[in-house]
């Protein structure tokens, strides 16, 4: 082997080396971020199941006081309407 083979054999050598430990080390990273990644996610879940129940808590009780309060608001225009009338058929 002439010394040009040598010299290009441990340049290729180098270089494969070193994309071996970049490899090594990218992929110790991506290991480490997607368990991050899963910790942020399950977090998330659970933020999302919390506001989820209170939101479902909150409806229950909202709904019967908006419909109480359409039906009284209702009634109260109903009554107004009457006096109304009433006044009217006075005079």
């Amino acid at each position: 082997m002439s010394s040009a083979a040598e010299v290009l054999v441990i340049i290729l050598s180098i270089v494969l080396a070193i994309f071996l430990v970049l490899a090594i080390s990218l992929t110790i990273y991506l290991i480490v971020l997607t368990r991050q990644i899963r910790r942020i996610t399950r977090s998330a879940e659970k933020t999302v199941d919390n506001i989820e129940s209170v939101v479902s808590g909150v409806s229950k009780v909202i709904s019967p006081m908006f419909i109480a309060e359409t039906v009284a608001k209702f009634i109260k225009k109903f009554n107004n309407s009457k006096k109304k009338n009433k006044k009217n058929e006075e005079d």
